[in-house]
């Protein structure tokens, strides 16, 4: 419960939480940076890390007066989701759905209907998913991981890959970066941070009411 809450702190104040690492690691920052992208794209088991927040508040910190420098920070970004998503290929390709069987404190991390989910978003949009589910919380992270189940042809993944890093990475941090120091949104940084999220979460949740409003058919027609 301690860790869920501590993760919790960390995703609505990561803005406070980026300031703390800057003063303490300076340019270390980056590859700290680096490494949370990489591992919430690049392992399956951690969808949970807070991709979306991370990046606009990144744009927000490379907005202050400090070392870092906006340009810099996207590049190696861009590496992390670029890379990550390509571990989570090969995981996916060379172990197949034996990584699911991992469980935290005793709980499945990856449940059968998250795998199912991202597998509609392939029904529905076939290659161009693992573009959108840059923008989808878990399913960010399941995408690439099915993608590689499916034995999808690895010129046509990386394609799509570069593609929504490069959307995903440049679009949301310089959002931060220009929008980060407008009073409003950074004194309110932690409710920002929960529009973000219920934001990236809306084609999950108009994808559950659709299937809710389907009237069952008659087999009888």
């Amino acid at each position: 419960m301690e860790l869920i809450y501590s993760l919790f702190d960390f995703i609505l104040h990561i803005d406070r939480h980026l300031v703390e690492i800057v003063n303490e690691y300076q340019t270390w920052t980056y590859l700290i940076l680096f490494l949370i992208i990489f591992i919430e794209t690049g392992v399956v088991i951690m969808p949970f890390l807070p991709g979306d927040s991370l990046l606009f508040a990144a744009g927000m910190l490379a907005a202050q007066p400090n070392d870092l420098s906006v340009w810099v920070m996207i590049l190696i970004l861009l590496v992390a989701a670029i890379s990550g998503d390509s571990l989570n290929y090969g995981i996916g390709k060379r172990f197949g759905m034996q990584v699911t069987r991992f469980k935290l404190f005793g709980k499945q991390v990856v449940k059968d209907e998250q795998i199912q989910k991202t597998h509609a978003f392939y029904e529905k949009y076939g290659s161009k998913t693992i573009v959108i589910a840059r923008f989808v919380p878990i399913v960010r992270t399941l995408a690439p991981f099915v993608g590689g189940i499916g034995r999808m042809h690895y010129g046509t993944f990386l394609t799509y890959n570069i593609i929504g890093a490069f959307l995903w990475v440049v679009g949301i941090t310089l959002a931060g970066y220009f929008l980060g120091n407008i009073p409003i949104v950074r004194d309110n940084f932690s409710k920002v941070v929960l529009l973000i999220i219920f934001l990236s979460l809306l084609p999950i949740i108009f994808e559950l009411a659709k299937e809710k409003l389907k009237k069952p058919q008659n087999p009888n027609v």
